[in-house]
């Protein structure tokens, strides 16, 4: 199994994921009135998707946010990202070294200040995640993604080249509520995993599977044991 997209809930996906794909210097893989994809891809390390799908509805709070490399060059990409069409946010930070930023739709971003282990990220240097329990969770994310604990003030994960963003497990606020988080992650099932191997592994392990009605989907979807929704896709045939 592989981290293989970042899912973000839009109200107009082509508008939100022109203006990420913009921001992170991604390649268009699908472009459709419903959905925008686009790949980021890092050099020697790992490659993620961001896909953007039509969803209604006003936003929960967000347990899943995306944090920005700035580093020493942090004026110049928060003047960039306003440029492009975000706008500055106050969700309370008070005063701190990093920048909070909304997307077109309102979706909290920071840009950061310099940091020795947002070296070779990428333009995403990290993608913190709320958790009733870190450790917990990193143990949960680490099995599923295949990627490793690496040091940090928080539990952190990162792909096993060691470059690309981080998954930053942090503290909650509050517990999860009954909505889905407008931006979720998905795995990716390689050959030889079988999904009912790994559906008993995450529930396992905290998780538990849910059955929305959805339809019939070809992906099971899941929420990790703080609740945080994601999805098991099935192998590229």
């Amino acid at each position: 199994m592989y981290l293989e997209n970042l899912v973000v809930d839009a109200a107009e996906p082509r508008r939100l994921g022109r203006f990420w794909e913009a921001v992170v210097g991604g390649e268009t893989l699908t472009d459709e009135p419903g959905v925008y994809e686009t790949r980021l891809s890092i050099e020697g390390g790992p490659v993620l998707d961001l896909c953007f799908q039509r969803v209604p509805g006003s936003p929960p709070p967000p347990r899943l946010h995306v944090d920005l490399r700035g580093g020493s060059r942090q004026t110049e990409e928060v003047d960039r990202l306003l440029g492009l069409g975000a706008r500055h946010l106050d969700v309370g930070q008070g005063d701190v070294p990093w920048v909070v930023l909304a997307d077109p739709e309102g979706n909290p971003c920071c840009v950061m200040d310099e940091r020795a282990d947002h070296a070779r990220t990428g333009p995403i240097a990290a993608l913190p995640l709320d958790s009733a329990d870190a450790d917990r969770d990193a143990r949960f994310w680490s099995w599923l993604t295949g990627w490793i604990r690496v040091p940090g003030r928080l539990p952190t994960l990162r792909h096993p080249s060691l470059r690309g963003p981080l998954l930053v497990l942090c503290p909650e606020p509050s517990p999860k509520g009954t909505a889905k988080n407008r931006l979720h992650l998905d795995v990716r099932l390689e050959d030889g995993d079988d999904p009912d191997d790994v559906a008993a592994g995450i529930i396992e392990r905290g998780g538990r599977e849910l059955r929305p009605d959805w339809g019939d989907l070809p992906w099971r979807i899941y929420a990790d044991p703080s609740g945080n929704e994601l999805c098991v896709l099935p192998a590229h045939s």
